[in-house]
């Protein structure tokens, strides 16, 4: 009874994504109105955003959709041509290969662990942290079916459809320091401003957050996962993260910056212009004003 439960839930949820899929090939904008309804149970106000979620919305549509910049950094691959025009390329995890498919990946001349992952989008990685017991098959299975995925339709996050498809190896970064998964540090930026920092803990398992204002004083945790037992003590590279945020985000209205510590060492993540969309963003209050008193878009 359970499976049948499962497949049935499979199956809805593929009508549903499909559903909304054609959405947005019938219009992008189509797509986010359905979408925002359904979440909010209220219509978006496109013509005069006044919440976090819309204003971020009204980018996707009307700025992030065409500009060439955005749509670079949003690739996974591209982005590290920027990250190194702004003089961080000291952030950037060793690139250990870049291929067009899973066919061109040389297995044996890859080492005993590394990192996988599609360009064009999230969720799209292979972690191997022993190449012996890898299935290559499998993976190679599992990295063709990503391959014919096109990520940018559910949420008609239009930067990703243009993006020239390509696999990424990295090297796997070993977390001596701490046992678990390692923890992401998200700076939200608005208009070339650090200003607040989510952590996230567990990720793939029992997810559980929390804000820090830049002065890594503790905000308002974001009610779509768990806080945490004991706060995050402030990290020592935290002055490189937040002006090296500062100098990725000068060009844009709003992004989050995304890093990792290993070993006291600052790596850059990615630059996310629609975090879950544009709908299921965490938020929190800053100097107790919410996150659209901070984004200001031309139609204000």
């Amino acid at each position: 009874m359970l499976n049948i439960i499962k497949r049935l839930k499979r199956i809805y949820n593929k009508f549903v994504q499909m559903k909304y899929s054609v959405a947005t090939i019938i219009s992008p904008i189509l797509n986010t109105k359905m979408r925002y309804k359904s979440i909010f149970k209220k219509k978006i106000d496109l013509k005069n955003p006044k919440t976090f979620n819309e204003k971020l919305l009204w980018l996707k549509l009307n700025d992030y959709i065409q500009n060439p910049l955005v749509i670079q950094c949003a690739d996974k691959y591209r982005v590290r041509e920027y990250i190194e025009k702004c003089g961080y390329s000291h952030l950037l995890n060793e690139l250990l290969g870049v291929y067009e498919h899973a066919k061109d990946i040389d297995w044996n001349s890859l080492p005993e662990k590394f990192v996988l992952k599609w360009n064009f989008g999230a969720g799209m990685n292979i972690l191997c942290e022993n190449k012996e017991n890898l299935n290559i098959t499998q993976t190679v299975k599992q990295l063709n079916k990503w391959e014919k995925l096109k990520y940018w339709l559910p949420y008609s996050e239009m930067q990703y459809k243009n993006t020239p498809k390509r696999i990424i190896c990295e090297k796997y970064l070993d977390n001596t320091d701490e046992l678990g998964v390692i923890p992401d540090y998200k700076v939200y930026c608005f208009h070339g401003e650090p200003l607040a920092i989510l952590v996230m803990h567990d990720r793939g398992h029992e997810m559980k957050t929390e804000f820090f204002d830049i002065n890594w004083n503790s905000l308002e945790n974001t009610n779509k996962y768990k806080e945490v037992k004991e706060p995050t003590k402030e990290p020592s590279c935290l002055k490189e993260m937040l002006e090296a945020s500062r100098s990725f985000s000068t060009p844009f209205p709003f992004v989050r910056c995304d890093f990792y510590i290993i070993s006291g060492k600052l790596y850059f993540g990615e630059l996310t212009f629609t975090p879950a969309g544009g709908l299921y963003v965490s938020q929190t209050k800053i100097n107790g004003k919410g996150m659209e008193e901070y984004l200001h878009i031309p139609s204000e």
